[in-house]
């Protein structure tokens, strides 16, 4: 019996999520909750992860309602989706600024194939959330957290079935790493982990030092590299 590749347990994964209820007001952004995501998800993985190799995964926060809510791909918007990894869609063609950031930092690596081989986008937490209609993050309300801690470390482990190396780098170097670092000093999840400026940070509050961190992704990626 073939073994699945890379991409078919990626896409079964974020398939499959049965997310925790929620504290009120609160609501669920689930990557491939709709027909169109699911779609250019599957297209997506197939083309990217056609094989059984491991990668290293790079993990954001969670997903948001303009990038991965939309494709089904984590920070990846619909003109990332078109323009960068060949993938037509009939999405509205807006921007989302942390999508920007990551696609400029993988061109400046070589390209979608060569970064996809080695690296796989994903998150702490695989759903997003919401707040009177605004991105939540998981870490924002304690309640929050407590309610979806198992949920995290779950599907984290689930995550990291698909295919994951030892070492890791975290987007986030605030709440983000905080967390999954007090999580890993109890699941050891990874034994390299590194920590990068969220790509939303940069665009928001750096943007005239994008060359900067573009290089400073470089390195990190190069050294995690290294580490495998």
């Amino acid at each position: 019996m073939a073994r699945l590749t890379f991409g078919q347990k990626a896409f079964d994964f974020y398939n499959n999520i049965s997310p925790p209820k929620l504290p009120k007001q609160i609501t669920i952004i689930n990557p491939l909750d709709n027909h169109r995501a699911k779609k250019y998800a599957k297209k997506f993985y197939s083309t990217f992860f056609n094989d059984t190799n491991k990668r290293i995964f790079v993990l954001g926060i969670n997903p948001g309602r303009f990038g991965s809510s939309i494709t089904g791909i984590n920070f990846t918007d619909p003109v990332a989706l078109h323009k960068y990894c060949s993938i037509k869609n009939s999405l509205e063609k807006k921007r989302e600024l942390s999508s920007e950031f990551i696609y400029n930092s993988i061109n400046n690596w070589g390209g979608v194939k060569t970064f996809y081989s080695k690296f796989f986008l994903t998150a702490v937490s695989p759903v997003g959330f919401l707040k009177a209609g605004k991105n939540y993050n998981y870490y924002d309300d304690k309640d929050l957290l407590n309610t979806v801690q198992p949920f995290i470390i779950k599907t984290l482990q689930e995550q990291l079935s698909i295919g994951a190396f030892k070492t890791t780098i975290i987007l986030g170097t605030g709440k983000n790493y905080k967390y999954l670092t007090q999580l890993n000093n109890n699941y050891n999840f990874f034994e390299n982990i590194h920590v990068l400026e969220h790509p939303r940070y940069i665009m928001q509050y750096q943007r005239k030092n994008i060359y900067k961190y573009l290089k400073k992704y470089n390195a990190v990626f190069s050294q995690a590299l290294r580490e495998i």
